[in-house]
């Protein structure tokens, strides 16, 4: 009996060793196959000098682009009032909390708020606007613990290819930068008020809804535009993006600043700058200035002479350099101011005195 127990034990015994030595096997193989597929973590190396410069670029930047939320006042169904909210970018313009930004963003505001980088949300108050331009000035009403006005640059000397970015808060999602190249200068950009807006920069950096009024910034992290619309049919960036320039901004910040307003002048003529392909195609005499490519019937420049194919080479005897120039100078003398224009009609020099007017609503 005792023998019978002895060799049942032992059989248990062998049964047990059998089974363990199994499953010894079994976690030795899965534990060798689970390190067989483990990967080494490679550490991080060092960026590379583009990465570097774009980091830098946006750090010194983004401290200044803002995020600008709005509530309307629009009309709800049987006439009650309802609550519209909208959002856009805008960037520091200087220490006293002045704001630039597009003026379609603030367009009809009854209440504007303005999100710093550092998270702190201040109430602004409306300065001033121009829909000619698209651009606003608003102002912070309260002085934030810290202001960092947005480094300033030249839109004068830009050249298709450089490198550009633009930083803003597309679809709600604020500091987003987005990278591209200068696309192609001096585009038209139609506004809401039927004008259009010269010298336009075009940019492939992605642009979106959200980013207008936001910065377009230069490799030396300076501000060259103002992010201001896209050419899509779908509502999203297709890489044609466009901003204002921030010289024509600047033309036009200090009248907001003073008054609110903006009054330009204006002659009631179209334009196109004189170079190589200009005068071959149009046979023209003149080394430089802008050819008068249309001119609006009773307007300032029609009852003053002026015509189709004319050359404008002078205003008040300084010469001109593009079509974006000359608009810029008859702008800036403002409504009601005789231009003394020096014309050059085939081979015949003329002085034409031209009186600026306020430019009229094409809407109306």
């Amino acid at each position: 009996m005792q023998a019978s127990r002895r060799t049942v034990f032992l059989l248990l015994l062998c049964a047990a060793v059998v089974v363990g030595l199994f499953w010894w096997n079994r976690i030795a193989e899965e534990t060798t196959r689970i390190q067989a597929h483990t990967r080494e973590v490679t550490p991080r190396g060092s960026l590379a000098d583009i990465e570097q410069t774009t980091i830098s670029i946006f750090n010194g930047a983004a401290p200044s682009v803002v995020y600008i939320f709005t509530e309307n006042a629009v009309a709800g169904f049987f006439g009650a009032s309802q609550v519209r909210q909208g959002t856009g970018s805008g960037f520091l313009w200087d220490e006293r909390g002045h704001v630039v930004t597009n003026y379609h963003v603030i367009e009809g505001a009854r209440r504007i708020q303005v999100r710093l980088d550092n998270g702190e949300a201040i109430d602004a108050a409306y300065v001033g606007g121009t829909p000619d331009y698209d651009l606003a000035v608003i102002r912070l009403r309260r002085q934030p613990s810290e202001i960092q006005p947005i480094p300033v640059g030249t839109s004068g000397n830009l050249q298709v290819g450089q490198s550009v970015l633009a930083i803003g808060n597309p679809f709600g999602l604020a500091r987003t930068l987005t990278t591209g190249v200068m696309s192609a200068l001096n585009r038209r950009l139609p506004t809401a008020t039927g004008r259009e807006v010269a010298g336009v920069i075009q940019t492939d950096a992605a642009i979106n809804p959200g980013n207008s009024g936001g910065a377009l910034i230069d490799a030396n992290g300076e501000l060259i535009g103002i992010n201001t619309a896209i050419y899509s049919k779908s509502g999203g960036s297709h890489g044609i993006g466009f901003a204002i320039p921030v010289e024509i901004a600047m033309d036009v910040l200090d009248e907001m600043l003073d008054s609110g307003q903006v009054v330009r002048g204006w002659i009631g003529i179209t334009g196109r700058a004189v170079n190589p392909q200009t005068r071959q195609a149009f046979g023209l005499r003149a080394e430089s200035g802008v050819m008068v490519s249309g001119v609006l019937p009773d307007g300032p420049a029609d009852i003053a002479g002026l015509g189709a194919g004319d050359v404008i080479t002078h205003i008040d005897n300084r010469a001109l350099g593009d079509e974006q120039d000359l608009m810029r100078s008859i702008a800036k003398a403002g409504p009601g101011t005789p231009l003394k224009v020096s014309v050059l009609r085939g081979s015949q020099r003329l002085e034409l005195s031209v009186l600026t007017s306020e430019r009229p609503n094409l809407k109306d």
